[in-house]
């Protein structure tokens, strides 16, 4: 007799790619992250972060207004990190949050213009690629299904790149 497994394992990977988390969901469970992303979406799409014209403007350097979306999120991002630390927050499922040190790499510089070189071209970064595709810019697929095709290419010769 053969059973389906209906739980999901959430992994946490360390540095050395070891899973640190032994949690597991039931399906249903998962479906936080799907309002988490929902929401996320709808707020991508109306701050207008997700509008190619707003990205090109960005990089004809014509308009403040991304500038200014990704600023606060750093400052955002700055502020919760320093409150995780601060008061030890812990996950939604209760597991301890921690921060490991990663050495500086010229791969890192690399792939950094790599990414803003794709950025630049296809209007698009990865984050916001699904909600694109969700506001009816369907032709956001090409792109969606080249970072796929990047993913895969980066873990095929990740050994062999620059560290």
């Amino acid at each position: 007799m053969h059973t389906i497994n209906t739980d999901f394992e959430v992994r946490s990977l360390d540095e050395a790619g070891i899973n640190e988390s032994k949690l597991t969901d039931k399906w249903y469970q998962c479906l936080r992250y799907t309002v988490a992303g929902t929401a996320f979406g709808i707020v991508l799409i109306k701050s207008e972060v997700v509008s190619w014209f707003r990205i090109q403007e960005m990089f004809h350097l014509q308009s403040f207004h991304m500038y200014g979306v990704i600023g606060s999120a750093i400052i955002v991002a700055a502020i919760f990190v320093w409150l995780i630390k601060r008061f030890n927050i812990k996950t939604i499922s209760g597991e301890k949050i921690e921060f490991h040190r990663k050495p500086f790499s010229k791969g890192q510089v690399i792939g950094g213009l790599l990414f803003g070189l794709g950025w630049a071209i296809t209007g698009a970064c990865p984050g916001p690629l699904f909600a694109q595709i969700g506001s009816g810019a369907t032709v956001i697929a090409v792109t969606l299904l080249s970072a796929i095709a990047g993913t895969w290419a980066y873990g095929y010769f990740r050994e062999k790149l620059p560290h």
